[in-house]
């Protein structure tokens, strides 16, 4: 598989991650393996979980797998921290909260480090230099190697990075942004991407199957043994199986029949390979659908494809973002 720097970092990563949002929960220990393993030998590296994945379960999992299946030094390994399972505070961005958090998965996934440690979401009701110092202490004890954030919006993305360049003694810069990225969601291309770009962060899609949607195993309805069909994560699909979303799969699933490939294959291509992006993050919940996934790394889209899936999945961008500088 391609490998690809990480922003403006010296770090490969393989240009598809693999996910681990549904280890230890819908994915049992067998069928993680096997999707670890034929990652691994299809020249995968980069492995995203999180702290929070099945309360804490898809770290311990990836550990053990790690430790019996594949060598931890082949791995890229990502996790994040920041996400509290608290009604009252959704995330805690206090350094306590994620140095402690950092140190438990560590514990959890059986290693001394972390290659990419990222805060999983902003916290307002946290000063933004103390989540930021979190990220340095990390880095400077070896705990982690290099460090972004997720679903930070545009001026959060900014205003950390410009912080980390003016900040005194501050030697962490941030390599990654993680974001929901697909034919379905395209607004981090308002103001998230470009500052990405500008920034010389990389773009680690999540979702980039729009959920499993863009797939086209929904067009007919809810399978059984689909997300949309589990009880935590059908409010998870569900906002994407309207009409516009319909449009857009249609166009897709058009795209891959004249080419002669999979609709899956189309989308996950076109996000792999727009400016900025470095590696989407695919979350197969069984190896057969992973290997599916990894099969798109001989596709390249023609330029008239990738026209016409920009065109019909177009998000509607005016002031601020376009026009005004026209005027």
């Amino acid at each position: 598989m391609e490998q690809r720097h990480l922003g403006r970092t010296g770090l490969r990563v393989s240009r598809i991650g693999l996910g681990t949002l549904t280890w230890g929960r819908d994915t049992e220990e067998h069928d993680a393996a096997d999707m670890l393993k034929a990652f691994w030998e299809a020249g995968g590296t980069l492995v995203d979980t999180a702290d929070v994945y099945g309360d804490g379960e898809a770290e311990y999992l990836l550990g053990r797998l790690m430790e019996r299946l594949v060598p931890r030094r082949d791995l890229v390994l990502s996790t994040k921290a920041g996400s509290v399972p608290d009604p009252e505070r959704r995330f805690d961005g206090s350094r306590g909260h994620l140095l402690a958090a950092l140190y438990a998965s560590l514990d959890r996934l059986g290693t001394d480090h972390v290659d990419l440690w990222h805060i999983h979401a902003y916290d307002a009701g946290t000063p933004l230099e103390e989540t930021l110092q979190a990220l340095d202490i990390a880095v400077s004890s070896g705990r982690a190697r290099y460090a972004g954030v997720s679903n930070f919006c545009g001026w959060q993305l900014a205003k950390a990075a410009t912080w980390q360049l003016a900040a005194p003694g501050t030697r962490t810069r941030l390599a990654s942004t993680q974001m929901e990225y697909s034919l379905l969601q395209r607004g981090v291309e308002r103001e998230v991407l470009p500052a990405a770009l500008d920034l010389g962060v990389g773009l680690l899609p999540s979702s980039p199957l729009g959920r499993g949607v863009l797939t086209g195993k929904y067009r007919h309805g809810v399978p059984d043994g689909s997300r949309g069909a589990s009880e935590h994560l059908a409010p998870f699909v569900e906002p994407y199986l309207d009409d516009t979303a319909t449009r857009i799969v249609d166009a897709v699933t058009t795209a891959a029949d004249g080419l002669a490939v999979t609709p899956l294959q189309v989308a996950l291509a076109w996000v792999r390979d727009r400016p900025g992006v470095t590696a989407p993050i695919v979350g197969a919940r069984t190896a057969r659908q992973l290997t599916a996934a990894l099969s798109v790394e001989a596709l390249s889209l023609p330029d008239e494809i990738c026209r016409a899936l920009d065109d019909v999945s177009a998000p509607l961008h005016r002031y601020p973002d376009h026009d005004w500088s026209t005027l």
